[in-house]
């Protein structure tokens, strides 16, 4: 796999936590930062696939099996019984 690297400037009271978190994780703070950034781009191409899915379904009208006519009327739909 090819890399390269990157600068990001980080608040230091958050840097010294994700320190923290990759001593706890025995990792490194690159490794945390891949994999989060892996989960946020995984998570955003999942919805966007989904999001195209439903527009193609929308797309095509359900069959209610009314064949295109209303056989009911506001009132009779709100009659009390």
């Amino acid at each position: 796999m090819d890399t390269q690297n990157i600068t990001v400037a980080l608040p230091r009271t958050l840097l010294r936590k994700v320190k923290h978190l990759a001593v706890e994780k025995e990792t490194s703070v690159s490794a945390l930062l891949k994999s989060a950034l892996e989960d946020l781009v995984r998570d955003q191409d999942a919805y966007a696939k989904a999001r195209d899915a439903h527009r193609e379904i929308l797309k095509r009208p359900f069959n209610l099996g009314t064949h295109g006519r209303i056989t009911w009327s506001r009132d009779s739909l709100h009659e009390r019984r």
